[in-house]
Parts: structure tokens; sequence; C-alpha cells
């Protein structure tokens, strides 16, 4: 399949992952409304067009909590990035680094923080779910200090997982979950040796350091249902903010009230985010919630988003709304399913060529001048 635009990454990695993978990554909450509407009302922010502007010199560099960026995009805490490719956090982590940006590690990744590091020679970000077992909270705060990790993105929209339809429906969980996903890995050959057979142990690393044990792919749905906090309230966070050492940033936010609530908190950054569409169906899409939290509080909290973002003309669109910058989950992972590494590298690439062609013709030379104003009314 010829790649010649971000977007066909999906296609692509539809063809390559057993069913069970991509659903789990393609999918969303109940009905997926808002999984669409992410999409779609991104779609439909209409740029503002403006000519002779001399923009012979664009520069997408960034700076997010001190740190220097390439291009104000960071790659999302994703679950089980290494089931999608060979040690998948790792090969993401690597092409993320070379294009001058970083990856955030999930909770629940395959590859534990050392691996991932040990292996990147840029500093990655650590995203960091409230579970009951504060143990693990703590262990994994200190193993993520311990190997110079200095950006913490605290997920809190998921006290309870969000009622994933399309997982029970392609294997990844119900009714003889394990036997279907055997059989789809053998029906999906090339997946099966690069990952399934080369790709081993498939096990949650961070969760298995702590556990010393294994905790595999099988144990996976039902982990999280069993150890995500429904109690948890901004009191509980305290603790990690005083403990943790460098910016803490806090995901899920999609009301200016709550914006406000983590200004008052002390939070470093906030992510506009409904999780993807994974969680609560019929709520605001990032691209509809981030103009109202802006206005409540760009200036005073550094304002990440990500969700619906599929190309770089998307990302344009997310800081004209008032982000800072912008994390990619789907689209990379679409990538790196489809040719690992070289397959981010790629994506990015794209997503920068894409950006530059926006910022041109919308009249601005850099990061900072895009605003409201490169936006049309409606």
């Amino acid at each position: 399949m010829i790649i010649s635009a971000s977007t066909d990454y999906r296609e692509a990695a539809r063809r390559k992952l057993p069913p069970f993978l991509f659903h789990y990554i393609d999918g969303g909450a109940y009905a997926e409304h808002t999984l669409k509407r992410n999409v779609e009302d991104l779609s439909d922010v209409a740029l503002r067009q403006r000519i002779l502007k001399d923009v012979a010199s664009l520069s997408l560099e960034t700076e997010l909590f001190g740190e220097k960026l390439a291009m104000p995009t960071v790659l999302a805490p994703v679950g089980l990035t290494g089931m999608y490719a060979r040690r998948g956090e790792v090969q993401a982590a690597k092409a993320a680094a070379k294009k001058g940006i970083p990856l955030t590690l999930s909770t629940v990744s395959v590859c534990s923080i050392e691996e991932v590091q040990s292996n990147c020679d840029r500093s990655i970000w650590f995203q960091l779910y409230v579970l009951k077992d504060r143990g693990f909270m703590k262990n994994a705060l200190e193993r993520a200090q311990a190997a110079g990790i200095t950006k913490l993105v605290f997920t809190v929209d998921m006290p309870v997982p969000g009622a994933r339809y399309r997982d029970m429906h392609s294997g990844m969980s119900g009714p003889n979950a394990e036997l279907r996903r055997l059989w789809q890995a053998a029906t999906h050959p090339e997946w099966a040796v690069d990952v399934g057979l080369l790709g081993r142990p498939h096990d949650l690393g961070n969760v298995s350091k702590y556990l010393g044990k294994a905790t595999g792919l099988a144990d996976y749905i039902g982990w999280l249902g069993a150890n995500f906090d429904p109690s948890i309230s901004w009191k509980d966070l305290e603790w990690i903010r005083d403990f943790w050492k460098g910016p803490m940033i806090i995901k899920g936010i999609l009301d200016p009230e709550d914006a406000k609530d983590a200004v008052t908190f002390g939070a470093d950054g906030i992510v506009v985010s409904n999780h993807g569409g994974r969680q609560l169906d019929g709520v605001l899409s990032s691209a509809r919630a981030l103009p109202a939290i802006a206005e409540a509080v760009k200036g005073k909290i550094t304002i990440l988003a990500d969700s619906g973002i599929r190309t770089g003309l998307d990302v344009v669109r997310m800081i004209a709304l008032g982000a800072d910058g912008v994390l990619l989950g789907r689209a990379f992972i679409y990538a790196l399913a489809t040719h690992g590494q070289a397959g981010v590298e790629n994506l990015l690439t794209l997503f920068e060529k894409e950006m530059r062609v926006a910022m041109a013709l919308t009249g601005v030379k850099s990061i900072k001048e895009i605003g409201p104003q490169c936006l049309v009314s409606k």
C-alpha cells in the first residue's frame, strides 16, 4: 500500500494487525459518537487564508515545560504500544527523539520505563493513572525519576474503564477471548512472527516490575478494572504533586471549571482530552471544549490537547483554538503498526510538511503567531 498522506496509515494498520489489536486502538466507548465527533469537529474548523505575508522563513520549534521541541507535538501515552510493533514503545521513542520530540510512556506499556529510557537518547515523559494501589504508583514514580524522567502526565478521566463494546466483539475481551486472539494471530503471519514471537515478553512491563512476576495480556482488562480508583479527588493528588520533582500535567480536562481547579491545585499543564472518545460517549469533542478552557486559563497554565488529531493541519487548528501543543495517539500507533520506527518518523515528517503548508497559507511564521486570528468566525 502506498503511503502518501498521514491518514493512509489507518488502513495499512488494519490490513496488518489481528482484529483484536486494530479495534482496540481504533475504537471508542458505547456507540462511538464522541470518537467520530473528535475528528469531524476538528475537520470543520475553518482556517483563515491570508496572502502576501512573506512566509519564506517558517519555524515549527516550540518550548513546553522548559523543553525545546522541533514541533509542538508529543507522542501520547497509549497502553500496549508494544503489541503493535516489536518492542513498540522503544521504536516509537527512538522515532520521536530522532524528530526532536518526546514520547509519553503509558503506565500499562509492554516495555518498562527502564527499557524504553535506556534505549532512547532523549528523555521521555511518563504517564500515570489514578490507581487503588498507591504502592504501585509510588514505585512507578520513583523508577521514573531514577531513569531521569522529569515530565509527569497524570490521567484523571479514567476512574472506571469506559464501555468499549468493540473490544468484546473483536476478542480483546469477552467470551473465548484468548482462543480468538490466537486464531487471529495465526491468520496474520507477518504480525505473528515479528511481534507475536520475536516481540516477547508480552507483559505489562511496569506492573510486572512492581509485582515481581509477569502480568500478561490475558490479565490486562481485568487488572485495569480492578485497580482504577473512583474515589479519587484533588486532595488525593497532593502527595504526588509534593513527591514529583518536575512538571506535572493533568490529562483529561473538558470543563473550564476543572481547568481552573488544575491551576489552583498547582499543576504545570493540562491536556484537554476526552480520552480519544474511549470513556464517556456523548461528551464534547476536544476541539469544541478547547476554546472555553483556553478563555478561562490561557496564560495561567500550559494547555495541551488531544483526541481527533490525524494530520498536521489538525495540529494547527488545535493551536489556533487555544492549545500550546498537542498529543498524538492513534495517528502514531497506526504508523508504528505499519512500518515500526520508520513509519512513525515518516508520519511526523508528513505532519511537519502539512503544518508548514498551513502556516504559510494562514500567514504565520512561528507557532507563537498561531491564534484565533487564524480562524474564520462562523
